[in-house]
């Protein structure tokens, strides 16, 4: 069993990693001490890296120590022969990000260990997506007949893609903002509004770091002008709605995407995403291990 989009999961199968999320905040969870896992992470990461080892440890797994640096895939061993290495040894679960759209459809089907994907590229990010709809389902209860604007750094964004699927497949209503050099060809369906209409029709703001890693920035505005012209000012702020939210997957170039001061204004849910993180990622944790115990079971009757 593996977490790879969440494309494969059904809505039920969504709510169940949510409400398993929400119970672990007010709940121990019993340890898991004879299963390990390793954190295989070829793209630099803060948020993702360090939460899934906080989760893990939490859960009480054993977490081998791996660095991308000084792994034999510097010498040239293959991504496949690393993981198949790693459940040779003994290990239950991986979580890998690599910079390869789909890495995962090259060993999903030839491994028995389990494989969270932490980030493919510009494809797919699924626990950011997972702990994106729980700050969402706590803020508001619902997803139904909300309208979130996601805005920014469309066409580079794994969290756009993510979270646009998800998000209507709740029953929100989805929009674009950002540049038209970074609108995705790929998701037209997607209506685009300015960032003027967005803050004052949307009830999530959801804005995305500019990805100077992959594509050279000020190739059409410099950073005050995007930030006045695509970013959520302090003025914009002002516009939105009562009781409207701030999300950012993070980490923030403030005074680009968004203003310095409202990174920690009293609308902004960045910090609590990343809070969010970690119960997310032991739900996700813990439903892939539940279906490997379930496959176990099927194997032996």
């Amino acid at each position: 069993m593996h977490f790879l989009t969440l494309d494969e999961l059904t809505v039920e199968d969504i709510y169940k990693v949510l409400h398993q999320a929400e119970a672990l905040q007010n709940h121990q969870p019993l340890p898991k001490p004879d299963l390990y896992a390793a954190n295989l992470f070829f793209e630099n990461s803060t948020r993702t890296k360090c939460s899934f080892e906080m989760a893990q440890r939490k859960l009480g797994m054993n977490v081998l120590s791996f660095d991308a640096g000084t792994a034999s895939i510097s010498k040239g061993e293959s991504l496949y022969d690393t993981v198949k290495t790693l459940e040779a040894i003994g290990v239950d679960v991986v979580v890998i990000r690599h910079s390869e759209e789909r890495y995962f459809d090259a060993l999903k089907d030839k491994v028995s260990l389990s494989i969270i994907n932490g980030g493919d590229g510009m494809g797919h990010h699924p626990s950011q997506c997972m702990l994106d709809l729980l700050t969402i389902y706590q803020e508001f209860g619902s997803f139904k007949g909300l309208t979130v604007t996601i805005a920014g750094d469309i066409r580079h964004s794994r969290v756009a893609r993510s979270n646009t699927y998800a998000l209507q497949r709740l029953g929100a209503e989805v929009n674009f903002s950002g540049p038209p050099a970074w609108r995705d060809p790929e998701m037209t369906d997607i209506p685009f509004v300015d960032m003027d209409q967005a803050v004052k029709e949307s009830d999530v703001v959801m804005l995305l770091r500019v990805q100077h890693e992959r594509h050279a920035f000020g190739e059409n505005f410099t950073k005050q002008e995007y930030h006045q012209q695509y970013g959520l000012t302090v003025d914009r702020e002002r516009k939105m709605k009562k009781n409207s939210i701030i999300m950012h997957p993070a980490p923030v170039n403030r005074g680009v995407e968004i203003a310095d001061e409202l990174v920690e204004c009293d609308r902004s849910r960045i910090f609590k995403q990343m809070k969010n993180g970690v119960v997310t990622r032991m739900a996700m944790l813990q439903y892939v291990l539940a279906k490997r115990e379930e496959t176990k079971h099927e194997l032996i009757n």
